[in-house]
């Protein structure tokens, strides 16, 4: 079990690693690195299964994936920005996620809405608010939801897989509604992908995939652990809606 626990966490890893990937300078090495459990070595692991530790790592790096994507369309969009705060795209997100135990993702900027509410309403035509934030909010309480709203997983812990793989299938859809969803005048809600003769940009998609990626391979793990069989659901995305979590 302890082997195939490290094979997994290991795969949990690369999906963090895949697509961001770039070639260094001559004499150089990337940044970047697996990431490890800081507190692997504390005795409150003793109160975690291997697969307590695989929860910890996949809700932490989804997490990571969801801050580097707001990032990135506050780039692309930076009026969105502007709608909530004059501060800097980074202080915004580090508001966001480092400040999670304290607003709870309550956050009046958004009309205190969560996972699914909160991104149908990033794609609302009346909606005058900060779209990026109402989106990546969304995601974020989505995925908690289906954790039973924790990120630190003990053996007395129980997840259901069907709701993490529901959560999966949901931010596909997410995502191309991300991509696909227009305003009255044809133009995109928000900015992504940039596709042109000098530019191609798929940095949204791969962080996108990696995310998916985790939390498939940790439900599909958790089912056979567990032997509970999910009910796979395939949907158009075009006129797919949300699972229930």
């Amino acid at each position: 079990m302890k082997t195939f626990f490290w094979f997994i966490l290991t795969v949990l890893s690369a999906f963090s690693l895949a697509g961001c990937s770039t070639v260094p300078e001559s004499g150089k090495t990337p940044d970047k690195v697996i990431p490890q459990q800081q507190d692997r070595s504390t005795i409150n692991q003793l109160g975690k299964s291997d697969f307590d530790r695989m929860a910890d790592v996949e809700i932490r790096e989804n997490a990571e994936s969801l801050r580097a994507l707001m990032l990135k369309l506050y780039k692309r969009n930076p009026g969105e920005l502007k709608k909530s705060t004059s501060d800097t795209a980074d202080k915004m997100a580090a508001w966001v996620f480092d400040g999670g135990a304290q607003h709870q993702y309550r956050l009046e900027e958004i009309n205190n809405l969560q996972s699914t509410d909160a991104i149908f309403q990033a794609f609302r035509p009346e909606y005058n608010g900060d779209r990026v934030l109402s989106f990546i909010v969304g995601l974020q309480t989505m995925l908690l939801k289906a954790h039973n709203d924790k990120t630190d997983f003990y053996l007395t812990d129980s997840i259901d897989p069907q709701r993490i793989y529901n959560v999966a299938r949901n931010i596909e859809i997410a995502a191309w509604k991300l991509s696909n969803a227009r305003k009255h005048d044809g133009t995109l809600y928000l900015l992504t992908n940039e596709m042109n003769e000098t530019e191609k940009n798929l940095s949204f998609e791969r962080e996108f995939g990696k995310i998916i990626g985790r939390t498939d391979l940790y439900a599909i793990s958790l089912a056979e652990k567990s032997q509970r069989f999910i009910s796979r659901v395939m949907q158009n995305l075009a006129t797919a809606v949300f699972l229930p979590i």
